[in-house]
């Protein structure tokens, strides 16, 4: 039997018009797609209809498959001559853990395509009318998961150095680590005035963006809400969303059209 072939597939923040033509080519011709928690349910309707669907999604404390059984599953598959679609929110080779599947098809010489998708690294930030970058404000941004592997040993982000080294930071995950983080950015020479944007649900009809800065993120006291899934934009093109905000609620666009 020949060997199938796998599609790492990245199906964007949320919003399914985000998903890419080419993703969307490789989802309609699948037998088989392993789709994560956070890609849109109805992204799995473009599958054909009897194309199996097995969910491996996972939470901080709750992992539905580990991920060597999730690596495995795609091998088992291919190698039963399946077109195979691993389907991940974001981007696959952005905190997505697309790099370590893709190492263990190689290993396996299982045939596999990456198709990139649409981060929330950057769209999300964009949905709540927050541009990562501005000619006046900031002339560089990094994008930095909050939640490590514990089991890496020495390396871990030096988040005092970080505090200081671009204009804009974008945390991704680590919902439970933010007060720390920000106590670190701020140790680090950030000043506690930054104003945080604080995003859940982002690209989708449930986003709420919450807007604070690094001082109350930093407050042991403070009640915030940091539950996932959580996109942290810390810097001063924060500022720009009250004017530019167009997706949830849109009083500049309104304000624009009412003096047309």
């Amino acid at each position: 039997m020949r060997v199938g072939h796998v599609w790492l597939v990245g199906a964007g923040p949320g919003d399914p018009g985000l998903m890419t033509v080419r993703g969307l080519e490789a989802l309609r011709g699948a037998d088989v797609v392993v789709y994560d928690r956070l890609v849109p349910p109805t992204l799995l309707d473009e599958a054909p209809a009897n194309a199996l669907r097995i969910y491996a999604g996972k939470l901080t404390e709750s992992h539905c498959l580990p991920q060597e059984d999730i690596n495995q599953l795609l091998i088992a598959h291919a190698r039963g001559g399946r077109r195979v679609v691993r389907l991940k929110g974001g981007d696959p080779f952005v905190f997505g853990r697309g790099g370590e599947e893709a190492e263990a098809l190689a290993a396996s010489a299982i045939p596999f395509e990456v198709v990139p998708g649409v981060s929330a690294a950057v769209a999300v930030p964009a949905y709540a009318g927050i541009p990562l970058t501005h000619r006046r404000l900031a002339s560089s941004f990094a994008v930095v998961t909050g939640h490590e592997d514990a089991t890496k040993g020495p390396g871990h982000l030096d988040w005092s150095r970080l505090a200081t080294a671009v204009d804009t930071l974008v945390i991704l995950m680590g919902a439970r680590s933010l007060p720390q983080i920000a106590a670190e950015l701020v140790s680090g020479g950030r000043a506690s005035s930054t104003p945080v944007a604080l995003i859940r649900w982002g690209t989708t009809e449930a986003q709420e963006t919450t807007i604070r800065t690094l001082g109350d993120l930093a407050d042991p006291q403070a009640s915030l809400d940091l539950r996932p899934p959580l996109v942290t934009v810390v810097g001063d093109v924060v500022s720009l969303r009250e004017q530019l905000r167009w997706f949830d609620g849109t009083p500049a666009l309104e304000t624009a059209m009412a003096t047309a």
